[in-house]
Parts: structure tokens; C-alpha cells; sequence
């Protein structure tokens, strides 16, 4: 409501935005982004969904209704902002120690140290891009910064990434900004984070794990790349913890996942990269954010005796809240994310399942009756669309969810096979998977392709030589 605000004080039209006592501090925040940080707000006591009427009707009477007559018929004090340094400017100079104690307390790193961004180690960044260093891919909410090639390259080099990193730290801002992506949302409750899908040759290329451990720290290309993302997220979006990001528990950056094309060319079956739109070979990111997972340990026995169904199971118990992303919010937009094993996908290809099949036989088993979806949206979530017989028969939602009047009727989580995500890669040899619940709208998928100079291989092998 605070954009709405904005647009009304900007026209001259007093305003008042109702804010719960807990957001004051992300809406203080927010406004500053806005370009107008004394935007009028209006203090709702507690939270509105853990209160009886009788508290939430005197909250209101008592607190809330004398702020919004305040914020109505008085003019708002003088706003004042603080300005920040230019993109080249010179901010501290000092020994390593100092500069990150200073970084610190700008809140410009993630409380681990930094590699402090100096004008050598920038400018071999922008070596390894094509890209003006002033080019502009977007302007970032909530703060409302430029989503520059020079920030890429200064974050990038704090982050501890490699000059070669360039061109896929570009690609990943370039999806960042992409407004089916969904920025905005990024620093919303439930603390969703962003997973990073890497696929082509680069992968080798660059030295990134693809096989055991592939989640975990511990190789410098997957670790520091991730570790760019929530740098990045932090000093040019603005999604700083207790003002902008107000995750309730939140989850740390995630390391790249790299697939193992290997594999996928062995079994026939085709990247995500190319599920996402992009030509096989072609490097490529894709983004999208996750609230949680849960690994899926011994998948064991036959494909479609024991494999498939203990999968489909494990994706309806990975799923709850989310299915507002189905039906509601969003209506659609629910993309669930399968890792695989290489062993795992060998062994379901081998039963004759291309991973369209793979993902039709998830549409068709890892359902829920319908009283219970309905229940979770309803009930749980108390969300005003809920009912599925009516939404189908408005055409709002696929017929599929309105076969019967049976309350027992099984409904799918998603509206299409293809709305599921499935990915290659981990421990070749071990039998796991792992189920992500997404996070919808708010952190859709997007990919994008890695743009690399028309002479890459020269400046790489420069670059190298020179290390």
C-alpha cells in the first residue's frame, strides 16, 4: 500500500497507510526507496491475525484511528536523506581488517569477511564482460538503485567470485531484474531464497561441482556466486535484515547447483536450461525462490511400483501453504523443483520415462483431496479464494480441479505437468532426491542466457596467464 501512498501524496491527496506493528521498520525502509521517506503510516498494534475481534476493534479505536486523522489533516515533517557515495567514489581506505570492520557497519556485507572491492580488482572484473561499466539492466525495488555492470563487478569481487565469473554474475542481475522474477518480494516473511540453476559448458569450463555435494560449500565458483546473489540483494536492491527484509526465520544464500550434462546427454533427456526456452549447449541461469526442501533419501525398488510413487508422496508432503500460489495468489504460478540423482534419472530412464513422462506421472499422482486443499487455503491460510467447484466453474482454474462434487476427489498440486522442475544432479552413484517447495510469484522462474564477449577465450586466457 505504501506505492499506493506515494502516488496519492505525489498528486497532493493526503494519505495514511494502516501498517502492523512489526512491518513499522520495513515500511520506514520501503519509503526511503520510494524517494519520499516521511510517507504517512498509521500503527496497527500485534498482528491482526492473532487477535479476537474485541482486541482488534480496540487496537483500532484506540491507536490506529488517531494516527490516521493525524497523518489526514497534518502536513508530514520535512523528509531528509541521507546521501549515498557515487559509484566510483573512494569510501575507506585502510588495511583489510579496517576496511571490513567499515563495511560492516554500512551494513554492506553479510557479517563474513569481504574482499575489499579497490579499482584494480574491479576493473579485471569488467574485463571479462562485453558491457559498458555505466550500463543499466534495471532499476531494483525497494531501493530503487540502477542494477549497474560496475555494481555487478564491485559485488562480485567483494563476494570473493573470479574476474571470469563476470558474464554469469551479468546474467543472474539480468534475471534479477526481470519483472516476472518478482524482486520485490524478496524480503517477505516467510524468508524464501533463491536457488541458481546453472547450465552449458561453462560448467566445466569454470570448474563448478556438479556431482557429490553439489549443495554445499566448498567449490569456489558454486560458493562465491551464491554468495554475489544475497550481496547483491543487500547493497543495490536494498534488502537489509530488520528494515527492508522481514523474513520471520529466513533462510542463508544457497550455492550454485550445477547440472550434470553428462548424464542428461547419456539418458536422452534435455536440460532445465532448454525446459526454461534456451538451445541445448547454451549456457544458461535460472533463478527461482524456494521457502524450503527436503532431501528424499534410499529411493529404492521398482520405477513404478516404488521410485515414482514415494517421489510423487514426497512432493505432496513438501507442499502446504504454497498451494495459495495454485489457486489465489498468483493463480498458476506454483513451479515445484525435483533434484535427481544421476542414478536416480538413469534408472527411471531406463524404464522407458523421458522426464515429460516423469512429469506427467507427478501431475497425475501427487495430488490431495479436494477438502483438504480447499481446508488449507481456507482454514489455514484464510484465503478469500478457496472454493474450488466455483473458481472452476468461473474458469478461473483448469477443469480438472472440479471433476466431481466428491469432497475425496483427488486434485492436482499444479495446473499442468510442465509446471514442474526437474533437475540432474548430486552423488552419481547415491539413490536421493530432493523436493523444494517454491515460493510462487514471489520468486518465479527465470532464466537467462550467459552472454560471453565474441573473444572470451582470449581475455581468459590472458586472465589466466596473468594469475
Amino acid at each position: 500500500m505504501l506505492r499506493a501512498s506515494a502516488v496519492c501524496e505525489k498528486a497532493g491527496v493526503p494519505s495514511s497507510t494502516l501498517v502492523c506493528e512489526g512491518f513499522l521498520r520495513q515500511a520506514a525502509a520501503a519509503s526511503v526507496g520510494l524517494g519520499m521517506p516521511n510517507i504517512p503510516v498509521a500503527r496497527v498494534p500485534g498482528h491482526t491475525n492473532v487477535q479476537t475481534k474485541e482486541e482488534l476493534r480496540r487496537n483500532i479505536l484506540d491507536v490506529t484511528v488517531n494516527h490516521v486523522i493525524e497523518n489526514l489533516t497534518r502536513v508530514p515533517a520535512a523528509a531528509t536523506r541521507q546521501d549515498e557515495p557515487s559509484a566510483r567514489d573512494i569510501v575507506y581506505e585502510g588495511g583489510f581488517d579496517a576496511v571490513n570492520q567499515f563495511f560492516y557497519e554500512n551494513e554492506w556485507s553479510d557479517g563474513l569477511p569481504i574482499v575489499p572491492p579497490t579499482r584494480q580488482k574491479i576493473e579485471a572484473f569488467l574485463r571479462c564482460t562485453g558491457r559498458a561499466a555505466d550500463e543499466s539492466l534495471g532499476i531494483l525495488l525497494p531501493d530503487s538503485r540502477a542494477a549497474s555492470i560496475w555494481s555487478i563487478a564491485v559485488n562480485g569481487v567483494m563476494a570473493g567470485c573470479r574476474p571470469e565469473y563476470m558474464p554469469l554474475l551479468v546474467a543472474l542481475v539480468e534475471a534479477m531484474a526481470d519483472p516476472h522474477y518478482g524482486i520485490e518480494h524478496s524480503g517477505n516473511t516467510p524468508g524464501g531464497e533463491t536457488l541458481i540453476i546453472l547450465n552449458g559448458p561453462i560448467i566445466k569450463e569454470l570448474g563448478f561441482n556438479y556431482t557429490q555435494g553439489v549443495m554445499r560449500d566448498g567449490f569456489l565458483p558454486n560458493t562465491s556466486i551464491g554468495r554475489f546473489w544475497r550481496l547483491y540483494l543487500r547493497n543495490v536492491a536494498g534488502f537489509v535484515l530488520h528494515k527492508n527484509d522481514k523474513a520471520t526465520y529466513g533462510n542463508t544464500w544457497r550455492v550454485v547447483v550445477a547440472e550434470n550434462e553428462e548424464v542428461l546427454t547419456q539418458i536422452g533427456w534435455q536440460s532445465l536450461g532448454v525446459d526454461m526456452g534456451h538451445a541445448a549447449g547454451q549456457n544458461t541461469v535460472t533463478i527461482a525462490r524456494y521457502t524450503g526442501g527436503n532431501v528424499i533419501v534410499s529411493v529404492s525398488g521398482g520405477v513404478r511400483e516404488q521410485i515414482l510413487p514415494y517421489i510423487a508422496d514426497a512432493v505432496v508432503r513438501q507442499i502446504s501453504w504454497q498451494l495459495m500460489f495454485a489457486v489465489g495468489q498468483g493463480m498458476g504460478k506454483l513451479r515445484p523443483l525435483v533434484l535427481l540423482t544421476p542414478i536416480l534419472a538413469e534408472t527411471i530412464a531406463k524404464a522407458g520415462l523421458s522426464k515429460a513422462d516423469l512429469k506427467q506421472y507427478l501431475f497425475e499422482h501427487a495430488r490431495l483431496p479436494a477438502s483438504q486443499f480447499e481446508r488449507i487455503l481456507r482454514d489455514w491460510t484464510l484465503k478469500p479464494t478457496w472454493d474450488l467447484a466455483a473458481e472452476a466453474r468461473l474458469g478461473k482454474i483448469p477443469g480438472i480441479y472440479h471433476e466431481s462434487d466428491d469432497p475425496d476427489r483427488m486434485v492436482p498440486l499444479v495446473w499442468k505437468p510442465d509446471d514442474y522442475m526437474i533437475a540432474v544432479t548430486g552423488d552419481p552413484l547415491r539413490n536421493n532426491a530432493y523436493v523444494f517447495a517454491h515460493n510462487g510469484l514471489r520468486g518465479y522462474p527465470v532464466s537467462k542466457p550467459v552472454r560471453l564477449p565474441k573473444d572470451w577465450d582470449r581475455r581468459l586466457a590472458v586472465l589466466r596467464a596473468s594469475t
